[in-house]
């Protein structure tokens, strides 16, 4: 199964995410982000992924993913 649009979305905002710090969340600025990255935030936090509809920080499972997001890419760039 390929991944989406949206899947690639999502992907490309997780991995803005600092996974070595649960201290540092991000802020999807609706006004100026890209209408795919507003939607990708909220589909993220409607799974439990983020705590907030426009970023914020990341739940326990937004972290594992984080992690996971960040070895996959590492395995398909290397």
């Amino acid at each position: 199964m390929p991944f989406s649009p949206d899947h690639i979305a999502e992907l490309n905002l997780l991995s803005q995410f600092e996974s070595s710090s649960g201290q540092a969340g991000i802020k999807v600025h609706r006004h100026d982000a890209a209408p795919e990255t507003v939607e990708a935030a909220q589909r993220l936090f409607a799974k439990g992924l983020i705590t907030q509809d426009d970023g914020g920080y990341l739940t326990p499972l937004g972290s594992e993913a984080v992690e996971l997001t960040q070895k996959l890419q590492s395995i398909i760039t290397t």
